[in-house]
This record gives C-alpha cells, sequence and structure tokens, in this order.
C-alpha cells in the first residue's frame, strides 16, 4: 500500500523541527537552509504552512528532465533524484508547478522529497502531527470530503 505525506497546516505552530529532521537525514547537519522540506510563514496572520514534494502522479518533473535522473522508487512512490545521473540543468525546478525541487550550490544537483525511503523523517518529528505519513489514498477524495463536511453549514441551520 502507498502512503504519502498528510500536511495540516492548521496544526503547524512554526517550530522547524521538520526542517531540521529533513536536514539532518540527508545532509548530516541541522542546517533548515538544506531541507527539503520548507516552512512558509505567513507573517501578517502568524500562521504557518509547511510544503514539500506532493509526488504527483503526472510528475512534471520527471517528464522534464532530459537525462532521465528522476525515477519513481516503486516501494514508496516517490519521485527520487539519482544523483548519478542528475546534471544540474535545473529543468526539473522550472517545470515543478509547486516549486519543491530546489538546486544545492552544495553539490550542484537538485534536490527534492525522496519519502526518506518509506520513514518521512519530517513526520516523524512533528511534534503536533501537523506532517503525518498516510494511506495515500486516504489524502486525495475522502480528504477533499471529509474538509467540505467540516465547512458546511448544518441543514439545519439553512433550513430553520
Amino acid at each position: 500500500m502507498q502512503k504519502s505525506l498528510n500536511i495540516d497546516p492548521g496544526k503547524c505552530t512554526g517550530c522547524l523541527q521538520c526542517e531540521m529532521a529533513c536536514s539532518y537525514e540527508h545532509t548530516g547537519t541541522f542546517n533548515p537552509s538544506r531541507s527539503y522540506i520548507k516552512v512558509f510563514t505567513f507573517h501578517h496572520e502568524g500562521r504557518f504552512a509547511p510544503y514539500t514534494c506532493t509526488q504527483c502522479d503526472e510528475a512534471w518533473c520527471m517528464r522534464a528532465c532530459p537525462v532521465d535522473a528522476i525515477s519513481v522508487d516503486m516501494a514508496t512512490g516517490a519521485k527520487v533524484v539519482s544523483d548519478d545521473k542528475c546534471v544540474g540543468c535545473k529543468v526539473c525546478t522550472i517545470a515543478c508547478p509547486f516549486g519543491t525541487i530546489n538546486y544545492s550550490q552544495a553539490t550542484g544537483k537538485v534536490v527534492k522529497c525522496d519519502l526518506c525511503g518509506g520513514d518521512p523523517q519530517c513526520a516523524a518529528a512533528c511534534p503536533t502531527d501537523a506532517i503525518t505519513y498516510v494511506d495515500a489514498d486516504w489524502t486525495g477524495y475522502d480528504r477533499m470530503l471529509a474538509s467540505a463536511a467540516k465547512s458546511l453549514p448544518s441543514a439545519e441551520a439553512t433550513a430553520g
């Protein structure tokens, strides 16, 4: 069964534990600037929103790569960059509509979420469950229905 990251910005406190865990997992350093997940801050509202690669089914990054350096990890479904093949051309960063693939000056290659091989450290480190690793089917249609149900007025209130 495929799993995916589920991000609930309403639960995010902006603690950056996800960024710290990610950077440590991938670089061996606690350096949020080298994390594959980022926490966007809405300063005027005092809200935060973690974001990272959504592992798109369409995978425009993978389609755009001229050297086939991005492939699907069959165990996790993650679109993974092969450092051996990546030439650092950044075409995938342009193709990604969400801006979640980044160029690493340190390596001269691109980096993106790889779901930590099926054990995403951002989710493990999140103290508020703003980031969870769930059944991939749950993050789609069922999630939209649950969200819509919360925002609809009750039948009694509209019948009144």
